[in-house]
């Protein structure tokens, strides 16, 4: 008895069995984002952690280098916070110690050129904050009760902008 082979349906067999191993190994787990980042400054210019939480709880921030190469990301700063932050606005000075954070990694010299990420996590990586891009000169365009982030549209895509605290807090939890 001889039997009937179809090349036509092996190329197929394979091809989708190569493109189903090639989804479940590039596609990874994210953390649900529930929170917005953002940065200020003092009146006297040292920068400021801005963060809104929209509904669940984040545990503290990391500051670090932005780059496309894992190994460039170098983490500039971090900050635990005392107890899980809940729903509302946060701040908090980064440059020096506040009251309800321990500093985990004190912040390092920041320079021109470069750009800077900061985010919000937890410890078990249940939920995390929509970072926030920016450089010197983004920092040096801010005034005091501005709050510089990235504005993410219905897409996920995040457009830099500032605004009044006011009105960070009553829009940021719009697209999460």
């Amino acid at each position: 008895m001889r039997r009937a082979f179809s090349w036509p349906v092996f190329r197929r067999f394979v091809g989708t069995v190569v493109v189903g191993a090639t989804l479940v190994a590039t596609s990874g787990c994210t953390v649900p984002v529930d929170a917005v980042t953002g940065i200020s400054v003092t009146g006297d210019g040292h920068l400021v952690g801005v963060m809104m939480i929209c509904g669940h709880h984040i545990d503290g921030a990391t500051l670090y280098v932005d780059s496309t190469d894992v190994k460039s990301q170098t983490t500039m700063g971090s900050w635990t916070a005392d107890r899980p932050l809940t729903a509302g606005l946060v701040t908090w000075p980064l440059d020096t110690p506040a009251a309800g954070w321990t500093v985990t990694k004190p912040l390092a010299p920041l320079t021109a050129g470069t750009t800077y990420v900061l985010y919000g996590w937890t410890k078990d990586n249940s939920w995390s904050s929509a970072s926030v891009s920016f450089t010197l000169t983004d920092r040096d365009r801010l005034t005091p009760g501005e709050v510089h982030y990235d504005d993410l549209s219905a897409n996920g895509d995040g457009s830099p902008t500032a605004v009044p605290t006011a009105d960070f807090t009553a829009t940021a939890c719009r697209d999460t």
